[in-house]
């Protein structure tokens, strides 16, 4: 009788099969990470358009050229890490001249504001009485009272801002943070003098509000990793000492002192105190009252006698236009941000933070603070300035995006911390005067630093 039997394959036999069925796939995936390795795009050569002008500055006749482009930053292996797109207005054939590097704030604020509102030869024309500027087509005039008579200026835009990216091995979030920000911005400019043939030259940093902080820090930076003495910083709204410059920590007790004398003037402005008498003399008399009375009292907190403490609901409301009422109920602390709301809720206006000039009717009448900035009417006629003057003088013809406003991802990602990630620190407030302070010890004789304060912003400092 014939049986049929059923013959097992031993494991050898198996493992072979197995191994003839994976070979294919192991070859196919080696083959598919070379051609991605070798078809990796390289990173292709710095963009930069060019063009010549010539123009009258504060009565003298000035030939420049604008290179509108980028400059590479890169890592320890040589590789392209970023792209910082600059606008560099220099003067042609005249050597050894000073030159600005110029940024505005945020952080995640493009060169705009500071390239179109004053500083550049072009500026954008928006009423200076803070009346609304209306709807396209705007003006843009020439700006005959800009520095470019004493100096060249470079107006930087950090990475995700402007057409400034992260590029090759390098990620937008590796330039985000105080930092980050502030080393890539001194490798930027060390860049630019190589590149440039200007290390010879004297070199100044302007900077506004977070632009500031960032050029304190920078200004260590260079000293520290580049061996380059600034000759000068201009603080247009300084923002050193955050503590003195955060409205809106409730614990944080200096800011309801650095805020004085912003909201009397604001007050003043609005009819809201008694403004028949000299204005810097009442601006003189809140700034004594905030540091010699009302900080001592903040600090003295529940021993405060009710005498005391009356006088002191008495002269904020004679600085500051508030009632009796909500100066009680907000136990002496005024929110800066708060004032904006209140000062004028009777009326339903809200005031600018930027510059308290501005107004704004909103919706929510019965809201604590300001929903947005009122100043921020003034937004569509720079970003129209400059996008028309890129392409219509500057020649600029590209389809990068021009980010303004910044990378939207770029607040969320932003490190405040000093310190390397994965380093522990106690949290404490933003502060660069430090570095400021560190600089200067240096060069003691030469270290000039000037402030200019904008309305609704904090208090001039004095180096």
């Amino acid at each position: 009788m014939n049986s049929k039997q059923s013959v097992k394959p031993s494991n050898r036999f198996i493992n072979l099969a197995a191994l003839l069925l994976l070979a294919p796939l192991s070859l196919n995936a080696l083959a598919q990470t070379t051609e991605s390795e070798s078809d990796e795009k390289p990173v292709p050569d710095p963009t930069a358009f060019v063009s010549e002008h010539t123009g009258s500055f504060n009565g003298e006749r000035i030939d420049y050229r604008v290179t509108a482009g980028e400059t590479y930053l890169q890592n320890a292996e040589g590789e392209p890490t970023a792209s910082i797109f600059s606008f560099d207005y220099v003067a042609e054939d005249e050597e050894n001249r000073p030159v600005t590097f110029v940024w505005n704030g945020g952080p995640g604020s493009s060169s705009n504001w500071l390239h179109m509102g004053g500083y550049g030869p072009k500026r954008i024309v928006v009423p200076s009485d803070a009346e609304h500027p209306g709807v396209a087509p705007y003006t843009i005039k020439e700006a005959p009272e800009t520095i470019l008579d004493v100096t060249d200026m470079v107006f930087v835009d950090p990475v995700g801002t402007g057409f400034s990216r992260g590029v090759g091995k390098g990620e937008k979030e590796d330039f985000w943070g105080l930092t980050e920000d502030a080393d890539s911005m001194a490798a930027f400019i060390a860049q630019w003098l190589t590149e440039n043939n200007r290390w010879n030259s004297p070199v100044f940093l302007l900077g506004e509000s977070f632009g500031t902080t960032r050029a304190a820090a920078v200004a260590k930076v260079l000293l520290d990793d580049y061996v380059i003495n600034v000759n000068g910083i201009v603080f247009v709204s300084q923002a050193l000492d955050y503590q003195g410059s955060t409205p809106y920590v409730d614990d944080n007790i200096i800011s309801y002192i650095t805020y004085i004398p912003t909201m009397p003037a604001t007050a003043w402005y609005y009819d809201k105190v008694d403004n028949s008498g000299d204005f810097e003399a009442f601006i003189q008399q809140s700034r004594e009252f905030a540091t010699q009375e009302l900080l001592p009292a903040l600090f003295e907190g529940n021993l405060l006698s009710d005498e005391k403490r009356a006088e002191l609901v008495s002269e904020l409301q004679r600085f500051t236009g508030l009632s009796k009422e909500y100066i009680e109920r907000v136990d002496l602390r005024i929110n800066a941000f708060r004032f904006a709301k209140e000062l004028r809720r009777d009326e339903g206006i809200a005031v600018g933070l930027l510059d308290s000039r501005y107004t704004k009717d909103e919706r929510d009448d019965v809201a604590a603070s300001p929903r947005e900035d009122a100043a921020r009417a003034i937004s569509p006629a720079y970003k129209a300035s400059l996008m028309h003057y890129m392409r219509s003088e500057l020649g600029i013809d590209w389809n990068r995006k021009y980010l303004n406003p910044a990378d939207p991802e770029l607040s969320g990602k932003w490190r405040w911390s000093p310190l390397p990630e994965g380093r522990s620190w106690e949290p404490h407030y933003v502060n660069t005067a430090l570095d400021l302070a560190a600089v200067c010890s240096l060069n003691q004789r030469e270290c000039v630093c000037f402030t200019e304060c904008l309305h609704g912003e904090m208090p001039e400092l004095h180096l």
